[in-house]
């Protein structure tokens, strides 16, 4: 895990919103933690956040510290701007990854180095975190490299 000095994607992104139910993740990232769900009751790591836990519909869930290190469970290579602070960024990798840690729940983030490399199922990663210190509300991105 490590903060990164050169920037995946540019700026000019939209920041996370203050009061979503996200804003615990967000928070997490800005210290350079990956954070996700888990339910008290049950023990039951979710992704993405919600106010009810998808095992057992209990609403008694807390946010936990995970291993930043996962595996790529699938991925895909975008040719187009999903946003126009991207136009003329692409191609790119997105990856959801698998996190071992905490039951195989899966995350999405971008696999940096270059865009056009072999990118292999079941791959071991780590995060990197990314900040956009520049944003009216300054957040930080969850960015996967391969682990070495």
């Amino acid at each position: 895990m490590s903060t990164t000095t050169s920037r995946a994607l540019p700026a000019g992104l939209p920041a996370p919103g203050e009061e979503s139910m996200t804003k615990p993740y967000w928070d997490g990232t800005r210290k350079n933690r990956l954070i996700v769900q888990r339910c008290r009751g049950c023990g039951h790591w979710q992704w993405g956040p919600e106010w009810i836990c998808h095992r057992c519909h209990a609403f008694d869930l807390a946010w936990e510290e995970v291993a930043p290190r996962g595996r790529i469970y699938s991925w895909e290579r975008p040719h187009h701007p999903v946003h126009p602070a991207l136009q003329g960024h692409p191609p790119y990798v997105i990856v959801l990854v698998e996190l071992p840690h905490a039951d195989n729940i899966r995350v999405i983030g971008n696999l940096l180095g270059d865009p056009l490399q072999e990118v292999k199922i079941g791959t071991a990663v780590e995060a990197v975190f990314e900040p956009h210190d520049e944003a009216d509300r300054p957040y930080t991105l969850v960015q996967w490299r391969i682990a070495v």
